[in-house]
């Protein structure tokens, strides 16, 4: 059956909904916009006349089309090299979807898009349909072809699986900056006490490189062993020149919602360092460094009036 202008149109006004949610789902912007396109073939397919709800048709085809996907990401995820995280995206990217609330912007954090990860797909569906877009259960129910009393029972299942004991402080932008810029002081001081100071007892350190990037497979834990690896990762060397193809420049911004560093050589996005704060200290570094997840953050780098750097790093 033919598009029309109008059928165009009125998806085009869903694609950032429906990216926003893809990419809680599954973690992934290019895997977000992969399951959207594949949205928009069978909305070109299908016998538009019949459709009585175009929004929650098309709200039903992606989320199943992510279910899908989820199960299979499951797979791959298993023989991932090293530690798999979210992609991250940076501030103004509007595959970020809404931000109102308390509860979508921490739905969208990578601290809980990683914390997902435990969930089964239909409880990561569940959850993010009603917590960041805010479905009734009825429509969920109706979307995910469950009940509605299953749909409000996945839905507390899926939250207290996510329960990590920690509230994370809501960052401003201005306020973003300046814990980057205080992290990097410390973190280039020469010295890992006043790294150590900053962070929580019980902080950690991950790296994702994806096979392509050397990372160690296991998260560093514990304050001390956190701030010599922060303060390793930022010191000078000719090999880490070598390996991203320069000595990068460190910009700060803010990814899903939090502070973050991110490392830019050439243009070229090479890491993205997204910082976890509590209101006891920084809780997490959860440092994105496989090329493959940074493609869409050098986009919106270029794309953003990003300021100048605070460093040059290595």
């Amino acid at each position: 059956m033919a598009l029309t202008i109008d059928d165009v149109d009125l998806f085009e006004a869903s694609r950032h909904r429906l990216e926003a949610i893809a990419y809680r789902l599954l973690g992934s912007a290019a895997e977000a916009e992969d399951a959207v396109q594949e949205v928009f073939l069978r909305w070109q397919a299908a016998d538009r006349h019949r459709i009585e709800v175009p929004g929650a048709w098309l709200t039903k085809v992606l989320t199943n089309q992510c279910l899908n996907q989820l199960t299979s990401a499951r797979v791959r995820r298993e023989t991932y090299v090293g530690q798999w995280l979210p992609e991250p995206l940076l501030a103004g990217d509007p595959m970020l979807g809404p931000a109102d609330t308390a509860e979508q912007r921490e739905s969208v954090s990578i601290a809980v898009l990683t914390l997902m990860e435990r969930l089964s797909p239909v409880e990561r569906a569940v959850y993010v349909l009603r917590e960041a877009f805010d479905y009734p259960h009825r429509e969920i129910a109706e979307i995910l072809e469950i009940t509605e009393a299953s749909s409000q029972q996945t839905f507390h299942r899926a939250k207290k699986h996510l329960a990590d004991g920690k509230a994370r402080t809501a960052i401003d932008e201005a306020a973003a900056r300046r814990i980057v810029e205080e992290f990097l002081a410390a973190a280039t001081s020469g010295e890992t006490e006043p790294l150590v100071r900053m962070l929580t007892a019980d902080a950690i350190a991950i790296g994702d490189g994806g096979g392509k990037v050397p990372a160690r497979a296991r998260a560093f834990e514990g304050a001390a062993a956190v701030a010599k690896f922060m303060w390793g990762l930022l010191k000078p060397g000719e090999a880490k020149r070598k390996m991203v193809g320069g000595s990068p420049e460190i910009y700060a911004t803010s990814a899903n919602g939090a502070p973050a560093a991110i490392a830019v050589v050439d243009g070229q996005v090479v890491g993205v360092i997204c910082i976890e704060v509590t209101d006891e200290g920084i809780a997490a570094f959860r440092n994105q460094v496989n090329p493959d997840k940074l493609a869409r953050a050098t986009a919106r780098f270029a794309a953003s009036d990003h300021g100048s750097p605070l460093l040059r790093a290595f």
